[in-house]
Order: structure tokens, then sequence, then C-alpha cells
């Protein structure tokens, strides 16, 4: 049982230890907290005092992305390789980290919690090979993005997209993306207070549909 993530920390950690199991990981995302592991470090769970969020009615997309989305000719699907996709992300360089948090134990506990249908990915594909994908988990209303890769520019962009449309069409109003990357910032992604974030997801969890992808479905 998790404490109230507002006796989190100023740096937003709230505990340590536990298992990386899908009830647990269950319990925390509705919630509002995350695992973030450290190397190194017992597991540790975060509900950071600011939290990063894109409002889809604030998305800021520039000509250049438009042009890009206008002359793609990468196929998408949904959680057709979510394993692939959790692990390309965890072997990406970034130039803002150190290392990866996304270590062998997160890869198999997120595999299972995405079995368990509460994980998802989008993929980018050219002439069959995996160019480009994002993850996410959706519980109690709320799709959190945990991380992203490409090996084709553009690709991992045009995933968010075409989840952030998805989204839309299933009448989310915002997405959950904990931290704000450049990426998340150039869109339109801001900071608020954990208090918001709360009280946002405890109206996700009573107006959100239960189901965002359903199996066979396809990005827009």
């Amino acid at each position: 049982m998790f404490p109230d993530p507002r006796e989190a920390t100023e740096d937003g950690l709230l505990c340590i230890g536990g298992a990386l199991d899908v009830p647990t990981l269950l319990q925390a995302y509705s919630k509002g907290i995350f695992p973030w592991p450290q190397e190194g470090y017992p597991l540790l769970w975060f509900s950071p005092p600011q939290r990063g969020i894109l409002d889809f009615s604030e998305i800021h997309l520039s000509r250049t992305f438009l042009r890009d989305v206008k002359k793609c000719d990468l196929q998408f699907t949904f959680n057709k390789s979510f394993a692939k996709v959790i692990r390309a992300c965890s072997q990406i360089p970034r130039s803002h980290e150190t290392g990866t948090w996304i270590l062998p134990e997160m890869v198999n506990a997120y595999i299972a919690f995405h079995k368990a249908g509460h994980a998802h990915s989008i993929e980018a594909w050219r002439d069959g090979e995996l160019v480009g994908g994002l993850y996410g988990v959706y519980v109690a209303g709320v799709f959190s993005g945990e991380s992203m890769f490409y090996t084709e520019s553009n690709s991992s962009k045009l995933c968010l997209y075409k989840m952030i449309l998805h989204l839309k069409n299933k009448g989310l109003q915002w997405l959950d993306t904990q931290m704000v990357t450049p990426l998340v910032e150039k869109l339109g992604g801001k900071y608020i207070s954990r208090d918001e974030f709360l009280d946002r997801l405890k109206l996700a969890q009573k107006t959100s549909p239960t189901v965002i992808i359903k199996a066979g479905e396809t990005p827009p």
C-alpha cells in the first residue's frame, strides 16, 4: 500500500522498495505514482511536486512538422512489438540523460504490464523494419508517456503525434509526460503542481474510457 502521494519529499521521492509486479504498478499509477529506478539503489517511487503534461488544446505544431506529417510514408501500428519498443528505448543514448532508468527489471515488468493490458506501444515501420516507437501506460483514465526512440529522423515525433490524435479521438484532453523534455516543451508541454495533477487524475477516473486501444486497432 502506497503512502499519500502528497507526502513525497521535495524532490518527489515517495517511498523505497517493493515489487515491480502488475498489481503494484496498477496501484501506483492509479495514485499518480511511478517507479524511477537508479542502478545500485533499491527501487524508488516518485510523486514529483511538479508534473509534466500536454494539454491537447494547447499543443503547438510547427509548419515544418506539419509538412513532415503530410509527406510521411511510414506505417504505424499499435501494440505490435511492445517488447522491441521498450528494449530499443532502453538502449538509445540521450543528451539530457546519463545511463538509463529502463533497467532489465523495468523491461520485464512493463512487458508483463503490457500483457495485462495496461501498457501500450505505437510503432513506426519502414519496409518492415522498426524505425521508431513510443510506449506508455494507461491506468485510471490517464495515459502516461514513458519513453520513445527513433532510428529514422522524426519517426518518434510522428508516433507521439499519432498517439495524441488517437487519445483525442477517444475523448481524452491531456497526456501525462511526467517530465517536460525539450520535445515536449516545443509541443507546448508544461509543468503543473502535484495537487493539480492529482485533481485531474481524480476527474479522469470518473470520465475517461476504460479502454483506449482495442485489439487490432490502428493509429489514425
